[in-house]
């Protein structure tokens, strides 16, 4: 396990004020330090069409060549995760808990292998509690350390608004997919759309690599 100071340093000052001092880590730090992250998040509980909606984003994601950041949660996380591994991308997962401890324990092997062959990161030091709490704040280093984000499936009191929240202050892309924005017992995902989040369809699914950060011409990637 390492401690991390470098990358919070090169922060705007706005980011400075949403970050924590430091951040711990095991695995490819360099993963933090080129290339474009996008945080692909959502329920816990996910139903069939959402594992293939996150399925689909993320090869499609990982097939241009960009890092896929999750939490490392049940559901829409640990499919990001387990499908940027078996299309050989890269991944970053961002725990809630110490890096020595597992959440769920299920994930054990799975977080084993991200520490080792990609990037696994947590803000909480080994013996710190696990709260509740403690995931919110884990949402929010992952939208800061992610060029954008992606909410596949989420409920009213799904814990990925606050991630959505915290990437739209700071100013972060947040994409939503349609069947979130047509749920009419979320009201968040509206609000959210007010502040500049953009709906993901089918249909323009692939545009999206297209409104991400440091990509200038279509001619850059070929499918």
């Amino acid at each position: 396990m390492k401690e991390s100071f470098d990358y919070l340093a090169s922060l705007t000052e706005i980011e400075k004020k949403n970050s924590p001092k430091s951040f711990f880590y095991e695995g490819k730090y360099s993963l933090l330090e080129s290339g474009r992250r996008v945080s692909v998040v959502g329920s816990r509980k996910i139903s069939e069409l959402g594992i293939k909606r996150a399925e689909k984003v993320s090869k499609f994601l990982v097939n241009a060549g960009i890092t896929i950041v999750s939490g490392l949660a049940e559901g829409v996380d640990t499919i990001a995760h387990e499908t940027a591994i078996k299309e050989g991308g890269n991944t970053i997962a961002v725990i809630g808990t110490p890096l020595n401890q597992y959440y769920p324990k299920k994930n054990k092997q799975l977080q084993d292998l991200i520490a080792k062959e990609h990037l696994l990161i947590s803000q909480f030091p080994d013996s710190f509690p696990v709260t509740p709490k403690n995931f919110p704040i884990r949402n929010r280093l992952m939208a800061l350390i992610s060029d954008a984000t992606i909410i596949i499936e989420a409920s009213e009191k799904s814990g990925t608004k606050h991630q959505g929240w915290e990437a739209l202050r700071l100013g972060r892309t947040v994409f939503i997919m349609e069947n979130v924005i047509k749920d009419s017992s979320i009201s968040w995902a509206q609000e959210m759309i007010k502040y500049g989040a953009e709906i993901l369809t089918n249909e323009n699914f692939k545009d999206l690599l297209f409104d991400l950060p440091f990509l200038t011409t279509k001619e850059e990637y070929e499918f």
